[in-house]
């Protein structure tokens, strides 16, 4: 049975024939290409401030017709406009992607080559890095005893240390570890590996350590809430799944008692694990797939490695003929 055609985007700036290939493509990117709701929200937020520009610009509403023949001056003057509005960096680059995307898609539906979009160059983009949390600062983070005393219940508190003890002790993002089913962490001593699934839906190995399944299995004997092996391992106070807010209020209150700076933040306990992990002689690739990235170069960046120990963990394993 054929599925139903999209219905149309309505958009002020634009006819419906660019409303139609618009609610298409982010069909595409969603199916085909896996991409997070939060990029696909931004990507469409994206396309429809430069259709409003393009309309102001043009001073008429953009049609398929007219976007096709789109030219680099008016994809300029759209940037510039942003570049005003005190937009940084990244987020031009991600604009710029996601037309381009949209332009990609458009050729490959036959609705016209919209060849001005490829000759932009993408905006310098400054690289910034989340700066590691010192060890012992990072294992404190995990320390469910640093919340004796709290008003919150125990159990809170103890989901919390939890939460931040896979994030430094596995490397998890944050939306990794609130991810995890209560099935796919294992009681200690019954296993040391998580499955967990990453960025575009894929799914990796991580290893996991005794004391922090320990630290997991504390929280869930004192989790007044049914937790079914399907459900959401973390839950809120009322049962629901955990907010990854939560968790970053609470880094933000205790790193105020620990006497850590403000960049001490959930993803910096990732970062931790990396930097710590490379400065004890671990393996870039191993520490590429730990982290879940698809290229060494992201890795490199992550953990803010130079380019002669890029160089150098090449040629100590890089096959030779």
């Amino acid at each position: 049975m054929a599925k139903p055609a999209p219905e149309p985007i309505e958009l002020d700036s634009a006819d419906e024939t660019i409303a139609l290939q618009m609610t298409r493509w982010l069909s595409h990117l969603r199916a085909e290409r896996r991409l997070s709701p939060k990029t696909l929200e931004a990507y469409a937020r994206d396309l429809r401030q430069c259709l409003d520009f393009l309309c102001e610009h043009w001073g008429t509403r953009v049609t398929l017709a007219r976007f096709s023949l789109l030219e680099a001056s008016d994809v300029r003057a759209f940037m510039a406009m942003r570049r005003s509005h005190d937009i940084g960096g990244r987020s031009l680059m991600r604009s710029l992607a996601g037309l381009r995307s949209f332009g990609r898609f458009l050729e490959r539906e036959g609705k016209g080559k919209v060849g001005a979009l490829s000759a932009i160059r993408a905006p310098k983009v400054a690289k910034t890095l989340p700066k590691p949390i010192h060890m012992a600062g990072a294992k404190r983070f995990a320390d469910a005893d640093e919340r004796v005393g709290e008003t919150r219940d125990p159990w809170i508190w103890a989901r919390d240390a939890a939460v931040m003890a896979l994030l430094y002790g596995s490397g998890l993002r944050i939306s990794e570890a609130l991810g995890l089913k209560r099935r796919d962490v294992p009681l200690p001593g019954a296993g040391d590996v998580l499955l967990v699934t990453g960025k575009g839906n894929k799914t990796r190995m991580v290893p996991v350590l005794q004391n922090v399944l320990a630290l997991v299995a504390d929280y869930v004997a004192m989790c007044p809430h049914q937790l079914t092996p399907e459900g959401p391992i973390f839950v809120g106070a009322r049962g629901g799944p955990l907010k990854a807010r939560i968790i970053q209020l609470t880094m933000e209150r205790l790193r105020g008692a620990l006497g850590l700076p403000d960049s001490a933040t959930p993803h910096a306990l990732r970062h931790s694990f990396a930097t710590h992990l490379l400065s004890r002689g671990g393996d870039l690739r191993a520490i590429q797939e730990l982290l879940g990235h698809s290229s060494l170069s992201t890795t490199q960046i992550y953990t803010g490695i130079d380019s002669e120990r890029l160089l150098e963990v090449y040629r100590s394993t890089h096959p030779r003929r």
